[in-house]
């Protein structure tokens, strides 16, 4: 069942021949998908739990999993169960549930991502309150993602693979249409910001992608799709486990045409999309080793490599200078991905029990990107970027209402940017530096009662940058109010540490500013679970987000750079109904609203009013029917 649209916890195609309809209302158009997949062999119902893909805090008696010798019959849930005991990761940077945290998060599986077609992790998200996966200005499912989170920009939200960074430090940000779905076991969406335990980048909030784990029994599942706007979609995916070792392998393959209809109001523009055709090849593997029967070892490698077109953006005339002032159609623009991302995670439970838990974690990703400028500036962009960083953290329950997460993370990224003139047959680099990050991190949670539950953490980042460091605090509380009603309050401290490229880069019209400060974020936030008698839930929160020492273009100067150009506050609300109107209907509302207001800048004509393309209302809507044999049908709305 997702966070935002009901959906139950079925197993889905499990029949040889499984035919989804989807019937997409975006911006105004439709969109009919079909899909048809050819299942090889059986595929099994998850099992298991989630500790499996994350580190565990603790198992106490209520939840230990029993042998399936020892299984309950399966039961039907309600959908406030579901959502309710969906797990996440990180709220806690441990095992808990969406019950369990003060703060809101919003999840959707790799189930729902099948059933309903979405292609990408963007794609996915498109429906899930808090956040705005699209942008504003455009829709396309394969371009450059523009995750929006209570008035922040993509380089704003930290996007975490099982738990650990990605985001590129060179430019900025991580686009989530590298991910095709194939390879998600869920993703976790937390707004308002997540510094205190991840560090930089947070300011916006967290996007967690957890990646699917080996299933008990031997598995192979192959998958043809076909759709709207030229989709051709091939997936094979073997998973499995045999003695100690369990694997997960597959291969996807995605090709798209993309050349819908689109309007931008702003701009008085209506048009088709054009150039905006994409293929992937996604290839994944996972090992994982049971080391006796209190350790575990996995290690996990992703093959990322897409060739598409990039169709630009419609200019936006006013204001003067703003962010979509310069923005240009092109016609033959073309961009290409080629990134591994790999990590070895060593789990330990320490002591006798399960109330400790050791995890330590080595990973090294290498991003290529490619920009082909082929209308008016005829240039080669390069942009290659390699990561390598250290996780080490002890989760410990050390008392039956204590507990405590802590750990040390290190990061060292090293990013070179050049531009090829094919006029003049000449190479430029941009930028060729790195950045070494490292921090130390703890979070505190205690019980007071059954009902009152509060947490402290805190963070100190070091950094090889001048103004590099920072230290993040961060405040939760959750008061179950009455057994239907649920109080939860939160405040954050985050920052963002500026990019190489808007320190150092050296370019014939703007150069980078050594001398930039982090932006600074404050996020508050309160709101409200409230179960509807046994067939809904109503979670709705309000929120303030200030970010200050905002890092910008300032273009009204002879040579444009970054700056620290001014201070901006968002305030607004997550709303989602969750509704079972009868046996397999379901029903979701969601809604989002973003009002972020520029309090103070460097161009004066823009204090007082909207942050451009970071402020929407949103709202999403649904209605399904699903049986516990994999049928689905489902109309939704955006």
């Amino acid at each position: 069942m997702s966070t935002s649209r009901v959906v139950t916890c079925c197993e889905f195609f499990s029949k040889i021949f499984v035919f989804t309809a989807i019937y997409e209302l975006v911006c105004g158009g439709g969109v009919a998908i079909a899909n048809q997949v050819a299942q090889i062999s059986e595929s099994p119902k998850y099992e298991g739990t989630a500790r499996d893909l994350q580190p565990v805090a603790q198992i106490t008696p209520e939840n230990t999993p029993t042998s399936i010798e020892e299984k309950e019959p399966d039961i039907e849930l309600t959908v406030i169960d579901k959502l309710l005991n969906e797990p996440v990761y990180s709220p806690f940077r441990r095992e808990g549930t969406v019950k369990d945290s003060t703060r809101p998060v919003y999840v959707i599986t790799g189930e729902e991502m099948e059933a309903q077609g979405a292609k990408t992790v963007r794609e996915a998200l498109k429906f899930l309150p808090g956040i705005l996966p699209d942008g504003t200005v455009g829709t396309e499912v394969n371009a450059l993602s523009g995750q929006f989170i209570r008035g922040s920009n993509s380089a704003q939200v930290l996007i975490l693979l099982d738990g650990r960074p990605i985001n590129e430090l060179g430019s900025g940000g991580f686009d989530l249409s590298e991910f095709t779905t194939n390879i998600v076991e869920r993703v976790e969406v937390l707004p308002g910001g997540g510094s205190t335990l991840y560090g930089s980048d947070a300011i916006g909030g967290v996007i967690n992608i957890i990646t699917r784990r080996p299933t008990e029994k031997v598995t192979t599942q192959a998958g043809v799709n076909f759709g709207a706007y030229g989709l051709n979609q091939q997936t094979i995916n073997s998973s499995g486990k045999i003695g100690n070792i369990g694997w997960v392998v597959g291969y996807n393959r995605t090709q798209a045409e993309n050349n819908y209809p689109f309007s931008i109001p702003e701009a008085n523009f209506e048009g088709t999309r054009e150039n905006n055709d994409v293929l992937y090849n996604n290839f994944n593997i996972k090992l994982k080793a049971d080391l006796g029967s209190r350790n575990t070892l996995t290690l996990s490698t992703l093959y990322l490599g897409k060739d598409q077109g990039v169709p630009g953006g419609v200019p936006i005339p006013e204001p003067l200078f703003g962010q979509g002032y310069f923005n240009s159609l092109t016609d033959s623009d073309r961009k290409y991905t080629d990134q591994v991302l790999t990590d070895l995670t060593w789990n330990s439970k320490l002591g006798s029990g399960n109330h400790s838990l050791l995890t330590a974690r080595v990973y090294a990703d290498f991003l290529n990107t490619r920009f082909d400028s082929r209308n008016s500036s005829q240039a080669r962009y390069d942009n290659r970027q390699a990561s390598y960083g250290l996780q080490a953290q002890h989760s410990w329950k050390f008392a039956d209402n204590q507990t405590l997460v802590y750990g040390f993370d290190y990061r060292n990224v090293s990013a070179t940017n050049s531009t090829f003139d094919f006029s003049v047959d000449t190479k430029t680099v941009t930028y060729d530096d790195s950045i070494s990050q490292g921090a130390l991190f703890a979070r505190y949670e205690i019980n007071f009662t059954p009902s009152f539950t509060a947490n402290l953490g805190l963070r100190q980042d070091f950094s090889s940058l001048t103004n590099g460091s920072f230290t993040s605090p961060s405040i939760g509380t959750k008061f179950v109010l009455t057994d239907s009603t649920t109080l939860r309050a939160n405040y954050i401290k985050n920052f963002r540490a500026p990019n190489l490229f808007s320190l150092y880069a050296n370019g014939g019209t703007y150069v980078g500013n050594p001398n930039l400060r982090p932006e600074k974020g404050d996020s508050y936030d309160i709101g409200i679970d409230q179960k509807l008698g046994n067939f809904g839930l109503l979670r709705l929160t309000y929120f303030n987000n200030t970010i200050s020492d905002l890092i910008a273009y300032n273009f009204a100067v002879p040579v444009a750079t970054y700056e620290n150009i001014g201070k901006v506050r968002t305030t607004g609300i997550e709303a989602v109904l969750n509704l079972q109107l009868a046996k397999n209907v379901y029903a979701f509302v969601g809604y989002t609203a973003n009002e972020p207001q520029i309090l103070k800048s460097t161009n004066s004509t823009e204090v007082d009013k909207e942050l451009r393309f970071a402020g929407a209302d949103s709202l999403n809507a649904g209605l399904s029917y699903e049986t516990p044999g994999g049928l689905y049908a489902g109309i939704l709305m955006q």
